[in-house]
């Protein structure tokens, strides 16, 4: 008996891993488990100094890896994950998404209130769900990413848990997330049960195949039922009209760098899968799914760009504004081609920049005035905050799509797509949004550079925060983390400026970009 297990076990291998293509997970996990163990000393340096340090250093070594990746495509772990060049550029937009909201919340409250181990290990946590989702080649592995994503975010909305809104922000993104999860999985159960497979490749096969029972697929109930709520399940996290009911309540609730984190990359997550998924599991029922796309993109463009107008928040109208912009990323996963790819990935890249500018600002601004997120906390900040109302400015163009700036070039690649795919009507429908988009974008604009400040709003600071005016300063010590003022605050001035100028360099220079964005769209060679 002895013999035989002998022999058995030499028979025997374990599966081969691939440990570079690998090494961006291992770091990002081994990273967070390091993060939540040194949160636990007891030293304010090394909860407050070297837990951030270690995240940006995480991160850091995460995107290093990624970049050495590059154009060394393959698969892992036995086919579940995917490591190309989309995957990789949708992982370094989660990891610069990341360092930046790791440096806006260096003196917020809520890594205080959360415990800045669980904070820094949650968000490290959540890049690796995201990082795990854009790679899944496998319906089982889609849905540990997604779930992997959501949860350390649950926490992180309500982290500041001495205010109600933060709390409710949380608890909102929790149901209404759970709901979303529900139906996506409900969804790919039954995507399983008609094609009799969990990888994407044999599912595609399955539907495109030449067999009888495989051209019945393109008809069969079960499959488009589950590619309905599998639409639905991913909706719900792009933030895609009319499941986007929960985004400004979220956005406006949970802490502003976390709010930041969830506008740039969850939504680049989001619109990752949706390009994996549609454009390679289900892309042979295209003829199916790409109307209900369009159709849905359509709404989204006009529900968010609708209902930013009429909004005096900030992180609102930011959140309706995203929802649009959910609209434009999901036009480009309606083409099914590879300049569809390409044009997405590149609006989701740009995305990123004049976003990180804008909620950058909004903290700054919060640190200073009781009503930071209003749109009247920008008046008269050309003249006073210059260095704050320029990347605001940028940002504001930008995402309008205004000449000059990376948005413009962003809609422009998009629209060049969708006439090329024959999709003249839903390129119509970007620039119709774009232009009501200007009500809004414009109006903070012209309150930073055109409006006079109202002073009586703050009164001179007590014990290094600003008193409200008819409130008490003891009050207002449970509502100030820190000091006020954009000199005491120059890590948030320097990412804004930073991400404001890359709105612009760009915008005016936009080849490097174009370039990178070129090898995702090679990613899906052999499937167009």
């Amino acid at each position: 008996m002895t013999a035989f297990l002998s022999l058995a076990a030499a028979h025997i291998k374990g599966p081969h891993i691939d440990w570079a293509a690998l090494s961006p997970f291992v770091v990002l996990a081994v990273g967070a488990l390091v993060v939540l163990v040194v949160g636990l000393f007891r030293s304010s340096v090394a909860r407050e100094r070297i837990v951030p340090a270690l995240t940006i250093t995480t991160l850091a070594v995460a995107i290093a890896f990624e970049i050495s990746r590059f154009h060394h495509q393959t698969s892992i772990i036995s086919g579940a994950l995917r490591i190309d060049d989309l995957a990789l550029i949708l992982d370094l937009v989660f990891g610069v998404s990341a360092l930046a909201t790791v440096v806006l919340s260096a003196r917020e409250r809520a890594p205080a209130q959360a415990g800045h181990g669980e904070y820094h290990s949650l968000l490290l946590f959540s890049v690796f769900g995201m990082a795990v989702l854009v790679s899944a080649q496998n319906l089982v592995t889609l849905f540990i990413g997604l779930e992997l994503l959501s949860i350390p975010l649950y926490i992180l909305c309500a982290s500041d848990s001495r205010r109600e809104a933060a709390l409710e922000s949380g608890l909102k993104y929790l149901v209404i997330g759970s709901v979303g999860s529900a139906t996506l999985v409900y969804g790919l159960a039954l995507i399983y049960g008609a094609t009799g497979s969990t990888n994407f490749g044999p599912i595609a096969g399955a539907i495109t195949g030449n067999s009888v029972q495989a051209g019945g697929l393109l008809s069969d109930p079960l499959l488009l039922t589950g590619i309905a709520l599998a639409i639905v399940g991913f909706a719900f996290k792009a933030s895609v009209a009319p499941f986007h009911q929960w985004t400004p309540d979220v956005y406006e609730g949970a802490p502003t760098p976390i709010t930041a984190f969830m506008a740039t990359a969850t939504k680049a997550a989001a619109i990752g899968v949706f390009l994996r998924f549609f454009d390679v599991a289900v892309i042979g029922t295209q003829d199916t799914w790409a109307p209900m796309l369009a159709a849905l993109a359509t709404i989204t463009i006009v529900v968010g760009n609708v209902g930013a107008l009429g909004q005096t928040s900030l992180k609102r109208m930011l959140a309706y504004s995203g929802v649009g912009q959910a609209g434009y990323m999901l036009a480009g996963v309606v083409i099914g081609t590879q300049l569809g790819v390409e044009a997405t990935v590149f609006y989701i890249v740009t995305y990123l920049p004049v976003n990180i500018a804008a909620f950058a600002v909004i903290v700054a601004r919060q640190r200073e005035r009781a009503d930071g997120d209003d749109i009247s906390a920008l008046a008269g900040l050309g003249t006073r905050q210059p260095w704050l109302a320029w990347p605001m400015t940028i940002s504001m163009l930008s995402l309008a799509g205004i000449p000059g700036t990376v948005g413009f070039i962003g809609k422009l690649y998009l629209i060049r797509a969708l006439v090329a795919g024959d999709y003249t009507w839903l390129a119509v429908a970007i620039v119709v949004g774009s232009m009501i988009s200007l009500g809004y974008y414009l109006r903070v604009v012209a309150t930073m550079w055109m409006s006079s400040p109202d002073s009586a709003l703050v009164r001179p600071s007590v014990g290094g925060r600003p008193a409200i005016a008819g409130g008490s300063p003891e009050a207002d010590l449970d509502r100030w983390p820190q000091a006020a003022g954009s000199v005491a605050n120059p890590e948030v001035v320097a990412v804004a400026m930073l991400f404001g100028a890359a709105g612009v360099f760009f915008g005016i220079i936009p080849t490097p970009l174009l370039r990178l964005v070129a090898h995702a769209g090679r990613a899906f060679t052999g499937i167009f």
